[in-house]
């Protein structure tokens, strides 16, 4: 009985403590829960603003920008990633870095060219102050990462080595034959070119990820939370045809270098669909060197000189004023008008209309034009109303120039205003709209927009075709563009432009020696300018060649300085199709064909196992791993000389593929 009582009294003490114990425990749950609540409802901006904000933020991952290529496939432009690379001396156990600290500076010495001990002493300073994110080296491409990522205490990896990895994309340009006046950029503040011109399709969203305080100017990614990866941008597939750019550029450098001029452009478009070819803009820089770091053929208005001629003598032959059996009498090619004195260079006598171009005669254009016009201007500018040359061309290039022509409304409109706009002066135009013009007459009175853009790819499929788009239907009348055409084509056969005369590929065209800057005391400045279609009977290609500024001494007209260029391009782009092109056209050939036509090889990846391509064509391979699914990251162009995976190894979809080609 007394041990029942016993038992009783101890289980009796025992409840009550543990009724106190769980008393108390829960006053203090229910005050840990209240302080919780007084924590999220009183100071929560005093904690975000002392601690998260000033440890934590939200930093923006740059998605890639877009590649930018010819109409072939061959890369104009591409984003390249570059590797940064940090070291966190803190993670880095003091055991590891003293057993290969010696290994890892001879490593770093030998890569970078550096003594070892500068990076003793540094490495020795960062791990006593335990700094956690060390900048070690900046821009490293694929080949150097994966190099120095295999190093002592490096390959341990982030969390054992304090190996940091930030990327990071650069924009390079992939041809030394197109340069940044005509790629162009987009820097965020400006735009220009082609890459300005085409940033909406090429730029991408960016992604986010956050980043913790390391000390007062460093931050340290966190990848393992909150990281939103990037979309990247669209591929942009250009008009741009390497082989005629190639030939374009060659050809036009090499007269910029005979005549000793200070810059000069070159236009081919493609007639029936308007898709410009080849766009070349070369300057003389300080060094004496020509380089594209400008765009003159759309940036600069112009007098464009005697190629105007054919805007004004259109005019008249649409209105069914002057027709194959005009004549003009212009004396001895001296012509006084409003007390303008208007002179040839070419001859003098009666001319016929076809003669007045072939020869050029700044009198015989002025008289025929103020014969009709003088009298009621505007139906003669109505003609350029409708040709567009009064308008601001609407293409995708930015920076394109707004036409500026005398009219009667202008202050500096007098008498002679009439007859000087007649031969190429009083109207100032751009060079793309020139050639625009030239082209609709090369097909047939149908003036079509210059196109720059092809197609649009995303993830290897098409989302945007470009198409032909008609800015004039008919010009003029069928009879007025044929009599142009041929008046075009005896310019070259018997006229100014006779010097590139060749039986074998018939070519139609007009000089143009237009002075500029004439007010101005000192040496005569000239535009030498020649601007016409091929072949003259089936027109394939329209091209207009202007160069500036070229020594004098040496020579200054069209027919001398810039129809050469033409000549040249003509010939040289037909090699493309069956012509009978006479040898000297094909000199200093710089493009090999072999290579052009050389056929495309299957790329397949089977059973997850990544295939050789090296020494295929880069252009050829890098489209097909794209479409299969796989990102292709890689630098330089032609054939592939290094891949990343190997041969068998095991890819994965949206994998990264690095590819090395040649130079």
């Amino acid at each position: 009985m007394q041990k029942q009582n016993d038992y009783d009294n101890k289980r009796k003490k025992t409840l009550r403590w543990g009724y106190l114990f769980a008393t108390v425990a829960l006053c203090i749950f229910v005050m840990f829960l209240a302080r919780i609540v007084v924590l999220q409802n009183t100071n929560v901006q005093e904690i975000k603003d002392d601690y998260i904000n000033s440890n934590y933020r939200t930093a923006t991952l740059k998605a890639a920008r877009g590649n930018l290529f010819a109409s072939d496939g061959s890369i104009l432009a591409t984003t390249v990633m570059r590797y940064d690379i940090f070291l966190d001396f803190k993670t880095i156990k003091d055991t590891v870095y003293s057993n290969n600290i010696g290994a890892l500076t001879d490593s770093l010495s030998k890569m970078f060219g550096k003594p070892r001990a500068d990076f003793r002493k540094r490495f020795d300073e960062q791990k006593k102050h335990k700094n956690q994110y060390y900048s070690l080296v900046k821009g490293l491409d694929f080949d150097q990462y994966d190099r120095i990522r295999k190093f002592p205490i490096f390959k341990r990896g982030k969390n054992k080595g304090g190996f940091i990895v930030d990327r990071n994309y650069k924009r390079e340009l992939a041809t030394s034959e197109i340069g940044s006046g005509t790629i162009g950029i987009d820097n965020g503040v400006a735009k220009a070119g082609l890459e300005g011109a085409f940033s909406k399709y090429l730029t991408g969203i960016d992604g986010s990820r956050l980043e913790q305080r390391v000390n007062s100017s460093q931050w340290k990614p966190i990848d393992y939370w909150k990281v939103s990866e990037p979309t990247d941008g669209q591929d942009v597939y250009t008009t741009l045809d390497l082989r005629i750019q190639d030939i374009a550029h060659s050809a036009l450098q090499k007269q910029l270098v005979n005549f000793e001029a200070k810059h000069g452009t070159v236009i081919v478009m493609e007639v029936e669909t308007g898709k410009v070819r080849a766009m070349v803009n070369l300057r003389k820089d300080e060094e004496g060197n020509y380089v594209d770091a400008y765009n003159y053929a759309i940036k600069d208005n112009i007098e464009p000189g005697s190629t105007f001629k054919v805007v004004s003598l259109l005019a008249a032959m649409d209105d069914g004023f002057i027709d194959e059996n005009t004549t003009v009498n212009v004396g001895n090619g001296i012509w006084v008008y409003a007390k303008q004195r208007i002179t040839d260079g070419h001859g003098g006598g009666t001319y016929d209309i076809s003669d007045v171009l072939a020869k050029s005669s700044n009198v015989g254009t002025a008289k025929l034009i103020t014969k009709y016009y003088a009298e009621k201007p505007e139906i003669f500018l109505d003609h350029l109303r409708r040709w567009k040359l009064f308008d601001k061309m609407d293409i995708e290039l930015p920076g394109i120039t707004k036409p500026n022509n005398l009219t009667p409304q202008s202050k500096r409109w007098n008498a002679g205003a009439l007859a000087s706009i007649g031969f190429g002066y009083g109207t100032n135009i751009n060079v793309l709209q020139l050639a625009t013009f030239y082209n609709g007459i090369a097909n047939k009175g149908k003036m079509v927009k210059p196109l720059f853009i092809d197609k649009i790819m995303q993830n290897g499929k098409v989302t945007f075709e470009a198409q032909t788009q008609v800015m004039v239907k008919k010009m003029a009348s069928e009879k007025a563009v044929k009599m142009m055409t041929d008046a075009l084509t005896k310019a070259v056969e018997k006229g100014t432009g006779r010097s590139i005369f060749t039986p074998n590929l018939k070519m139609a065209g007009k000089t143009g020696t237009a002075r500029f800057e004439y007010w101005l005391p000192g040496p005569m400045k000239y535009r030498a300018s020649f601007a016409g279609f091929y072949p003259a009977d089936n027109p394939k290609y329209t091209c207009y060649v202007m160069i500036s500024e070229p020594n004098t001494a040496k020579g200054f007209y069209g027919g001398t300085v810039s129809a050469p260029v033409f000549k040249e391009i003509a010939g040289k782009t037909f090699l493309k199709t069956p012509q009978n092109v006479e040898k000297e056209m094909l000199v200093d050939r710089k493009v090999n064909l072999n290579k052009m036509v050389e056929p495309n090889v299957k790329v397949a990846v089977n059973n997850k196992q990544m295939p050789s391509v090296v020494g295929l064509i880069g252009k050829n391979v890098i489209p097909q791993l794209e479409n299969l699914g796989y990102r292709v990251d890689f630098k330089g162009v032609g054939r592939i000389k290094e891949q990343f995976p190997l041969q068998g190894t095991t890819i994965s979809k949206n994998q990264r593929i690095y590819l090395s080609l040649q130079n």
